[in-house]
C-alpha cells in the first residue's frame, strides 16, 4: 500500500489546499512527473517526429515511440503496434464505429450495449444504427446497478456481431468483468469492445487476459494530459479496417492515380500526432506502475468503501449503483430528495469542495433510473479519508442551508 499523503505531494495543484478535488472521473490532477515530461521536450529538444534526420526529430521520435510501447505494456497489449493514439477515448470509439462498423456491420445485424454506457460509447452506435439499419440492443442494468450475465444471455442471437460496455462505470461505479462476456461473444462470432476509461487508471488492465478485441481510454483521467487517448485492438482487425482520417504520416504512397496506406498503428495516426501529449501519458503510465496498480486499486477501495459508509449515514441521501466497495469503481453518484444536484454541488464550491453535477454524458441511464441528475463525488491515488469527511460536512450544511 502506498501512502496517498505522500502521492498527494507529487500533485502541484493539490499541494496548495484549497479545494478538495473529488472530480477525478472527469479527469485527473498531474502529477509533476508528467509535467516535467512534456516541458522537457518544449524546453530542451521540440520537433516533429518521424520527420526530420537531425538530432531533436530523432530524439522526439525515439521518445514517441517509446511512449507507446509503455502504454502497451501497461495495458498488457501483445505488441506496441496494437496501440493506435487518438484525442481521448470518445475518439477512439468514434473511430471504431466509423472504420469498424461501417466495414463489417450490416443492416440487420445487432449490437449489444448497456444501459451504463457514456455517451462516447452510445451515439457512434446510435448514428451507425440510423445510416446503416444496424440493429441495436440494450443490455438492462438491474436494481443493484450491475449487469446480469442472464441479462445478457437473453440478449445474444446468432445475429448478435458486437458487443460494447465499460468496464467501470463512470455514473454508478459498476465494476463488470469482460471475460465472461468475451466467452458469450465468440460463442456467436462477435467482437468485443470494452470502454476503459474509468478502469484502466484505476485497476490493473490486461487486454491480452481479457480477451477483448479493443480497448479504449483516455490519457486525461489517468494523470496524463488532455488531448491524447489510446485505442488498443487486434493486430489483425486493425489491419482489417479502413483508415478513419487521412493524409500526413498515414500514408505509405500517394500519386496522382491512388495512394496506398502505412502500417498499423500509423495508418490511423493522420497528420502531426500529439506527440508531447503521448509523452506525458508515457510519463504518467511510469507513474502509475511505480505506485503499482494492485495498491491503486487496494486504495481506491479503502476510500470508496469509507465513502459509502460515510454517505449511507446522510438521512434521505440515496446512493445509485452498488453498495459494496469490491463491486464499486472510485465513482459515487447520489441524490439527495428535495435538493437539485446543482444547487447541492454550488454549495459544496463554497466551501472548496469539487464535485459534479449533472447527467455525467449518460442521460439514457438516469433516464433508467428516474432521476435527470445526479451529484458524483469521485476518488482517487491522491484523495484521503479527509476528503470524504470534508464532503459530509459539506452535505450536512447545504442542507440546512437549503432547508432554511
Amino acid at each position: 500500500m502506498f501512502d496517498a499523503s505522500k502521492v498527494r505531494q507529487d500533485f502541484p495543484l493539490l499541494t496548495r489546499g484549497d479545494t478538495v478535488f473529488l472530480d477525478s472521473a472527469a479527469s485527473s490532477q498531474k502529477p509533476e512527473a508528467v509535467l516535467r515530461a512534456m516541458d522537457d521536450v518544449y524546453r530542451r529538444g521540440y520537433a516533429n517526429v518521424h520527420r526530420g534526420v537531425y538530432a531533436w526529430s530523432e530524439a522526439a521520435t525515439a521518445a514517441y515511440d517509446a511512449a507507446r510501447a509503455e502504454v502497451a505494456d501497461f495495458l498488457g497489449a501483445p505488441s506496441p503496434e496494437e496501440i493506435v493514439f487518438t484525442r481521448n477515448a470518445t475518439e477512439s470509439l468514434n473511430l471504431l464505429a466509423y472504420s469498424y462498423g461501417r466495414t463489417f456491420l450490416k443492416a440487420g445485424d445487432e449490437i449489444i450495449l448497456s444501459e451504463l454506457e457514456h455517451h462516447a460509447n452510445f451515439v457512434p452506435w446510435l448514428v451507425l444504427a440510423r445510416e446503416r439499419g444496424v440493429v441495436l440492443r440494450f443490455w438492462p442494468v438491474g436494481v443493484d446497478g450491475t449487469l446480469s450475465l442472464a441479462a445478457l444471455d437473453a440478449l445474444i442471437t446468432p445475429r448478435t456481431r458486437l458487443i460494447t460496455f465499460a468496464q467501470v462505470s463512470n455514473v454508478l461505479g459498476t465494476i463488470t468483468d469482460p471475460r465472461p462476456v468475451v466467452a458469450r461473444a465468440r460463442a456467436v462470432g462477435a467482437r468485443v469492445i470494452v470502454d476503459g476509461a474509468q478502469s484502466a487508471p484505476h485497476m490493473p488492465v490486461n487486454v491480452a487476459d481479457l480477451g477483448v478485441d479493443f480497448f479504449v481510454c483516455s490519457g486525461h483521467k489517468m494523470l496524463g494530459p488532455t488531448g491524447i487517448g489510446v485505442l488498443y485492438g487486434r493486430r489483425e482487425l486493425l489491419e482489417a479496417m479502413p483508415p478513419f482520417l487521412t493524409g500526413g504520416d498515414m500514408i505509405s504512397r500517394v500519386s496522382f492515380e491512388g495512394a496506398t496506406w502505412n502500417e498499423v498503428p500509423l495508418k490511423f495516426e493522420a497528420g502531426t500526432p500529439a506527440f508531447v501529449e503521448a509523452i506525458g501519458l508515457g510519463a504518467a503510465v511510469r507513474y502509475l506502475s511505480a505506485l503499482g496498480m494492485a495498491n491503486v486499486r487496494a486504495h481506491e477501495i479503502e476510500i470508496t468503501d469509507y465513502a459509502l459508509e460515510r454517505l449511507s449515514e446522510v438521512p434521505g441521501l440515496r446512493i445509485l449503483g452498488p453498495d459494496t466497495a469490491d463491486r464499486h469503481g472510485g465513482a459515487i453518484a447520489f441524490t439527495l430528495p428535495r435538493v437539485h444536484p446543482h444547487d447541492l454541488a454550488s454549495l459544496l464550491d463554497q466551501r472548496g469542495i469539487a464535485v459534479r453535477a449533472g447527467h455525467h454524458c449518460a442521460q439514457p441511464l438516469h433516464e433508467r433510473l428516474g432521476i435527470t441528475a445526479s451529484t458524483r463525488a469521485s476518488f482517487y491515488v491522491y484523495s484521503m479519508p479527509q476528503d470524504v469527511d470534508a464532503l459530509i460536512e459539506g452535505i450536512e450544511s447545504a442542507r440546512k442551508t437549503l432547508r432554511a
